[in-house]
């Protein structure tokens, strides 16, 4: 048996929260888990920065998979770890006990229906909100109830006759105002039934007129100088302000409903399913499909949904899809939802494929780097709309100071990748001061001058570092040389990262975090830093040669010679006679000696 490598299994879980899922050698679920931070909380039982119990270790050793599923908060990790644990019961969760049931909201299926938290889900007819994952916020959400409207808390049989007999009596809580005395017809069930409409609203999420009518509470309050009581009002608005009534996981609402998206690419599909019964989700999986021909998603995703009901056995009458679907059942319906709580389950779905896309993927790019290089460079040809594949791609920047010692430089990507041997730099000739437009237009005169005449290829792609400016002097050396139409040549400036083409005035803004952007901004940033390097050089080189041209006899050509020959000043300071020799004159060689010696004794 192949020992389990969780360093592996740890590449592919994200911080994110969610449940996680320890399965045995046999395929057998032994444990279910929730996490704030998935890969925190996963990475905790293999890299041991404290000791493990003893029950923590035998379950270690028996992993040999692990599975998760990510969800928007650490409330819906709760619920659904809550939900999967009851559904599953798995060998080392044994210790859940009963009173971790998260509680609900029950409107009771009776006349004049009581409202009461709850942790027993009863199919007697009855109306549940929730589960509730805070306990604190359920009674908050019960408390304003209460406050808002008398409701009845006794669990009288209020039938009509009852009611006409007079076999009841009100109670305290009808003389201190808590209900209205439905037991002795001082309330109509009409009225009572005005005031459940209200809460449901308020169950249902519509907690708006909760908290203004909360606030104008705590206005008079604070008003009448009644600070304590302000106090407690103050608290239950900070809970409801921290509520979530309507979990992206569980919402009582939705019940018996299959739902399905899907990620797709040119070669893969990965389709996503969530099983919802009773309002929590109980089952959770993600399934490959590999493209065989050109398949479209709705086709992609109808054989999916086949197989994967077939597989869990799903008797659900509704089907959650993100689009419509050729499908003739009279049996089951496919809702496409718009918004609401479908529409969250549905991006939930999705939010789940699209990371098992992403990790599957990079599996693959990592045993296969030229998969990668493929995407990445089928993805820059659609974005920059060109009609081949970017694979030789030039970059040039311009440098210089003050106007002074103006270079350019020239950075070859190919496939996506530097091609450092290809760099190239440009002591520029023609320009003199700080015009940076016309060094611009000699570089790229001179480089793909040289190309032609070498009979080399030329790039499909040319990127300026600049604006306008700098592409129209491009640009204009191009179709100098005849070849403008052979290329794309485009000029991006720094200030918004816009990429301008020639002839048109509007520029082309890239999403910021595009595999595009990050591989032209990686060139642009590449020529700068070659250019730049090669910049400080000059400028080194032209002080030391101005240092020996003040020797007497040392001209600039021999200065040049001597740099050249020995690198520094330094290096010539400390060369001997002989060494000299070799370049200069016993006349030089005497002037020279006597320079550095006499510098050196000052």
């Amino acid at each position: 048996m192949t020992k389990f490598d969780y360093r592996k299994a740890l590449e592919q879980i994200p911080h994110r929260p969610g449940v996680y899922q320890y399965w045995d050698a046999d395929g057998e679920l032994i444990y279910i888990g929730k996490a704030k931070d998935l890969k925190n909380r996963v990475s905790s039982y293999f890299v041991k920065t404290t000791p493990l119990n003893g029950k923590t270790r035998v379950l270690v050793r028996k992993i040999n998979r692990i599975t998760f599923t990510i969800v928007d908060t650490e409330i819906d990790a709760w619920l659904l770890e809550n939900s999967l644990i009851k559904k599953h019961q798995p060998r080392y969760n044994v210790m859940l006990k009963d009173d971790k049931t998260y509680p609900w909201i029950v409107i009771k299926n009776e006349r004049f229906p009581r409202v009461f938290p709850t942790r027993k889900y009863v199919k007697d007819g009855s109306k549940y909100f929730g589960p509730y994952a805070s306990v604190g916020m359920m009674h908050a959400i019960m408390d304003t109830i209460r406050e808002l409207y008398p409701l009845r808390t006794c669990n009288l049989s209020l039938t009509p006759e009852n009611i006409a007999s007079g076999k009841f009596r009100v109670c305290l809580e009808y003389q201190i105002g808590n209900c209205k005395g439905p037991c002795e017809a001082y309330q109509t069930e009409e009225d009572y039934e005005h005031s459940l409409k209200d809460i449901r609203d308020i169950l249902n999420g519509k907690i708006g007129v909760v908290i203004r009518r909360l606030k104008e509470q705590l206005d008079t309050a604070v008003s009448e100088l009644n600070f304590e009581y302000a106090h407690h009002l103050k608290t239950k608005l900070d809970l409801l302000d921290r509520y979530q009534s309507k979990s992206t996981v569980v919402n009582s609402s939705i019940t018996n409903v299959d739902v399905f998206s899907i990620a797709s690419d040119r070669n893969h599909a990965f389709v996503n399913y969530l099983k919802v019964m009773n309002g929590v989700i109980i089952q959770t999986q993600t399934v490959e499909l590999k493209k065989r021909l050109d398949e479209g998603e709705a086709e992609l995703l109808s054989l999916a949904i086949s197989e994967i009901r077939s597989r869990f056995n799903s008797t659900s009458k509704e089907i959650i899809v993100p689009f419509a679907l050729d499908v003739d059942a009279d049996d089951l319906r496919f809702t496409v939802p718009k918004q609401g709580e479908k529409k969250k389950l549905l991006e939930l779905s999705l939010k789940n494929a699209l990371y098992f896309k992403k990790e599957r993927l990079n599996q693959y790019e990592k045993l296969n780097p030229e998969l990668k290089t493929e995407r990445i460079l089928t993805q820059m040809q659609r974005d920059l709309r060109m009609n081949v594949l970017p694979r030789h791609i030039e970059c040039f920047d311009n440098s210089n100071f003050q106007g002074k010692y103006p270079v350019s430089a020239v950075v070859v990507f190919k496939d996506a990748r530097p091609s450092k041997k290809d760099y190239r730099h440009f002591n520029v000739k023609t320009v003199e001061g700080p015009n940076d437009f016309a060094t611009m237009e000699e570089a790229v005169h001179r480089r793909y001058r040289r190309l032609l005449d070498e009979g080399q290829t030329l790039p499909q792609l040319i990127i300026i570092d600049g604006g306008k400016g700098q592409l129209s002097s491009a640009l204009k050396s191009l179709k100098l040389l005849g070849i403008d139409k052979q290329v794309t040549v485009i000029g991006i400036a720094k200030r918004l990262e816009e990429l301008y083409y020639p002839g048109d005035p509007y520029p082309l803004y890239l999403d910021k975090k595009s595999e595009t952007l990050k591989v032209i901004q990686y060139l642009r940033d590449e020529a700068h830093r070659f250019g730049i390097t090669f910049h400080r050089k000059q400028r080194s080189r032209h002080t030391f040669r101005t240092e020996l041209e003040s020797i007497p006899g040392i001209g600039r050509t021999t200065a040049e010679k001597l740099l050249k020959a020995f690198k520094s000043v330094k290096k010539i300071q400390d060369a001997t006679p002989e060494q000299l020799g070799e370049i200069l004159n016993g006349r030089q060689v005497t002037a020279v000696k006597d320079y550095f010696a006499s510098t050196f004794d000052k």
